[in-house]
């Protein structure tokens, strides 16, 4: 622990350097200023992850905090092999952001929060779309393209809200415009099974809903560009492909472990070469999940449309983006081919990147969280972010486990104190209104228990990744 520690040079105020040592294959960096805290147990993490036989490069965003094998905010690039721990259990959780037409004040965003809470479950384990065979494949294989046909053979409430137009132009505003490239042959029964009726649900965890307003506009005509503009209400939906990119990742996860390059290695860091049947599957398995997702949160959308809609009559809440972490894909940087996976980390591309898109202008967009009760941001790519393989921070990332944050109680008895009182968290929550699935597990999430997200965007645009948009507080939120 103390050697990786001691590793760590910083180079200027914004990036330090882990060199080549030990078993490393690589150098590693973290984009940190002094400001943030970094945990020994994560650098750690990341040390492994630049051990491994097909790292090529190795970074850590200002987010990151301990996950499991490799650290959250982490950034892979590796050469022919496809790593699931580095994807994650929750494949494709992402962002959305849509804008409404309303300004702060106008509407009661309290009951309209409440009216969303009741179409939407909160909370592990819950349902709300059943999806057939048929329904699951066409999900699987067309992504968020399949929501036509199933508003078609199906009654659910979600479809109340499903307009053609405004479908065709929220196709073209989510990233891989809501599908990858999958096959149903390669995802585990279990995944179908126990994700067949998850879509339209929220999950646990730090998964959210909130209605937000725009504090603050930085660059005033890149808003005008998206729709925004100062006090206005947003809609944000943080979740992703539920138990259905669970069993997926836990699936391939032991298939890599029981890989013979794998043999001396911990389950947490094996890997899939790429050319084998295993890694070809795991990566039509991961596409698989991340149609899922995107699918999930375009359901969640058309719910909110829907609660609008019922409450102010016909209401264009229009969707400025929806992108995705925890993914891995094949890119090309300094000419090497790569697949890239960011855990915890967004994609970052510049207007050249997304020249083929209606970002061509912009960028491409960034939807950045902090914690409940503290500010998001909209930023957009500059295409200046090479060193960081086009990858950003995808939140504030946590400074405290989730046990340390709530402590933990056995029959009763207090065994170990939560680091955060009641107290303290209803403090950092007055004048929101929240509304969650889980009181008990509540203070996991609390605002202390992140690190400062301004602090953590400031670096971002410091390095030249990406230009800040507008600052989005919220005022109602809905949890797991």
């Amino acid at each position: 622990m103390s050697e990786s520690l001691s590793q760590l040079v910083r180079i200027d105020p914004y990036r330090l350097r882990m060199k080549r040592s030990g078993q490393m294959v690589t150098d590693a960096t973290i984009f940190a200023s002094e400001a943030i805290k970094l945990e020994p147990d994560a650098i750690r993490q990341l040390c492994d992850a630049a051990s491994l036989p097909p790292a090529k490069k190795v970074l850590a965003t200002a987010d990151i905090h301990v996950g499991f094998g490799i650290p959250i905010g982490a950034v892979l690039g590796l050469d022919g092999a496809i790593m699931p721990p580095a994807v994650g259990y929750d494949i494709n959780c992402g962002m959305r952001l849509l804008r409404t037409p309303f300004s702060k004040g106008d509407i009661d965003t309290d009951k309209i929060a409440v009216d969303i809470a009741r179409d939407i479950p909160l909370g592990e384990g819950r349902e709300n779309l059943q999806l057939n065979k048929t329904g699951i494949e066409a999900v699987i294989n067309k992504g968020v393209a399949a929501v036509p046909a199933l508003a078609q053979r199906s009654g659910h409430r979600a479809w109340e809200a499903f307009d053609p137009d405004q479908f065709a132009d929220d196709l073209e505003r989510i990233e891989e415009n809501g599908c990858l490239p999958s096959d149903p042959a390669a995802v585990p029964r279990n995944a179908i099974q126990k994700g067949s009726n998850q879509l339209g649900t929220l999950g646990g965890g730090n998964h959210f809903i909130e209605i937000q307003y725009v504090q603050e506009v930085f660059e005033p005509d890149l808003a005008k560009t998206f729709g925004l503009f100062k006090n206005q209400l947003v809609v944000m939906i943080h979740s992703g492909s539920r138990r259905f990119g669970y069993e997926i990742a836990d699936e391939y996860m032991n298939i890599a472990d029981r890989m013979p390059e794998n043999a001396d290695r911990r389950k947490m860091l094996s890997y899939l070469r790429t050319e084998s049947s295993a890694g070809k599957n795991y990566i039509l398995a991961m596409a698989a999940a991340a149609n899922f997702a995107f699918t999930n949160r375009h359901i969640m959308a058309l719910l909110v449309r829907r609660c609008f809609n019922r409450m102010f009559g016909p209401t264009p809440l229009t969707l400025v983006y929806d992108v995705a972490h925890n993914m891995a894909k094949l890119e090309i940087h300094s000419g090497v081919r790569l697949w890239v996976h960011r855990k915890g980390a967004t994609r970052a591309f510049g207007p050249k990147q997304m020249a083929a898109s209606i970002f061509a202008r912009t960028g491409q967009p960034i939807i950045t969280p902090g914690s409940m009760g503290t500010a998001s941001f909209l930023l957009v790519g500059t295409g200046d972010s090479e060193e960081s393989l086009n990858s950003v921070n995808h939140g504030a990332g946590r400074v405290m486990s989730r046990t340390a944050a709530r402590g933990k109680v056995r029959k009763g008895r207090i065994i170990t104190p939560a680091l955060i009182s009641d107290e303290q968290f209803k403090r950092s929550m007055e004048g929101i209104k929240l509304i969650t699935g889980n009181k008990g597990k509540i203070k996991e999430e609390a605002p202390d228990a992140y690190k400062d997200i301004d602090e953590v965007v400031r670096i971002v645009v410091e390095c030249g990744w990406a230009k800040t948009v507008a600052r989005m507080v919220p005022l109602a939120v809905l949890k797991g």
